[in-house]
């Protein structure tokens, strides 16, 4: 049987959208997908329905460097609210535990967040995307099933408390910036315990994915406006370059001889490589004529072999 045929055009780059509050990752990406008319397209890690904010989107070519974007820092703004514990350790979730919480102040919100700054381990939520023999967590929980995870390692740069409100359920405002894999849910439940009075996710926005900023996003709404009537063709300009996901690379540039070579999956010589890093860093490699030829791997005798080239035209 021949290969599936694609209907939509062969486009390629990063749209960077503000994903809106109530809808999955993926519906946004069928949105934008419909928008742009693209025949291949994809998020680089998905948000909670509940969650707003930054979401790079790849299409075409760019989607083979999505990886390098799952695995980029991250920066939310979360709202948490405390007194009420949910089963999904978000304001979507039910309500399984209440306690007043009018006695807490910001001073010992400060204190626990503190505890949780750097280098710490933290078991995931069981509404997660996360699989226990080739089944996502979210499914088994949603059974009433809940089994038993490893706590993961990550990396809390950053853990500001930006504003606190007491009350009943007194609330914080808070800036958290950290490594691939950390669940702001899970921070939330894990200070509303040590605090004594549990806590959820109220809200969340997420205000940098890697290299993307909030200042970057783009409104689905305005674009679909923006386009009317008209071609998708009218919507490219709003396209990153498909570089875009690795742009914190080092750049290297081969002459065309080179290039023909490396496109052909061969490491090939360069005197330039070890200015821009050691054995195994990674580059972005490029044409003399500009063309984007891929991700290269630094290897040894000045080499540089191919790690995830781009289909060229």
């Amino acid at each position: 049987m021949g290969r599936r045929r694609r209907f939509g055009r062969p486009i390629s780059g990063v749209l960077v959208v503000d994903k809106p509050a109530g809808v999955t990752s993926n519906d946004v990406v069928q949105r934008a997908k419909r928008l742009f008319y693209a025949n291949k397209a994809g998020h680089t890690g998905a948000l909670d329905p509940l969650a707003t904010g930054v979401l790079p989107l790849c299409f075409g070519e760019a989607t083979k460097f999505s990886q390098y974007l799952l695995d980029s820092d991250k920066g939310y703004i979360s709202t948490y609210r405390f007194g009420l514990q949910t089963d999904t350790a978000d304001a979507d979730g039910q309500v399984i535990a209440e306690v007043d919480a009018s006695k807490l102040t910001a001073k010992a919100v400060e204190k626990a967040i503190a505890h949780y700054r750097g280098d710490i381990k933290q078991i995931p939520p069981m509404y997660s995307a996360l699989k226990r023999n080739g089944q996502p967590l979210y499914k088994l929980a949603r059974e009433g099933i809940e089994v038993e995870r490893e706590a993961r390692p990550v990396t809390i740069y950053n853990f500001e408390l930006l504003d606190f409100r007491p009350g009943q359920y007194a609330e914080a405002d808070v800036r958290v910036e950290c490594s691939k894999g950390t669940y702001i849910r899970s921070l939330a439940e894990d200070i509303g315990r040590d605090l004594g009075v549990g806590a959820h996710v109220q809200s969340l926005r997420r205000i940098q994915a890697g290299p993307f900023m909030e200042a970057q996003v783009l409104n689905l709404d305005d674009i679909e406006a923006e386009r009317g009537d008209d071609r998708a063709e009218t919507l490219d300009h709003h396209l990153l370059p498909t570089d875009a996901p690795v742009a914190e690379m080092p750049a290297l540039t081969l002459d065309e001889h080179s290039g023909f070579y490396f496109l052909r999956g061969q490491a090939v010589i360069n005197n330039e490589v070890y200015q821009l890093g050691d054995e195994g860093d990674k580059v972005r490699v490029f044409q003399s004529t500009g063309e984007f030829l891929g991700v290269g791997e630094i290897t040894d005798d000045s080499r540089v072999a191919p790690s995830r080239l781009v289909a060229q035209p």
